[in-house]
């Protein structure tokens, strides 16, 4: 299988540049994407949210959450926004 390639939003640069996720990114950069290259559907870490946006996952690193979609026709994950927990589902 193909490895997927990762593409970040806009919104999602500006926001991990703010200083309350600047140690995170590197974590994302070094640990997560490679995880999510190889397979972006299951892992302790992930899980599909519920209802309107049954179509996004998110990847749960610490009190936060990354959250993304899957194109499989491009082999692509676009990593939508990160938010900490407790503001990630309201």
């Amino acid at each position: 299988m193909a490895e997927f390639r990762i593409a970040e939003t806009d919104s999602f640069r500006q926001k991990i540049r703010k200083p309350a996720y600047r140690g995170l990114y590197k974590k994302i950069t070094e640990y997560v994407y490679p995880l999510l290259r190889e397979n972006p559907w299951f892992g302790p870490q992930i899980k599909r949210l519920k209802g309107e946006f049954k179509n996004v996952l998110r990847f749960r690193i610490g009190d936060y959450r990354l959250f993304y979609i899957i194109r499989e026709e491009t082999i692509l994950v676009i990593i939508l926004d990160i938010e900490h927990r407790k503001d990630a589902y309201r």
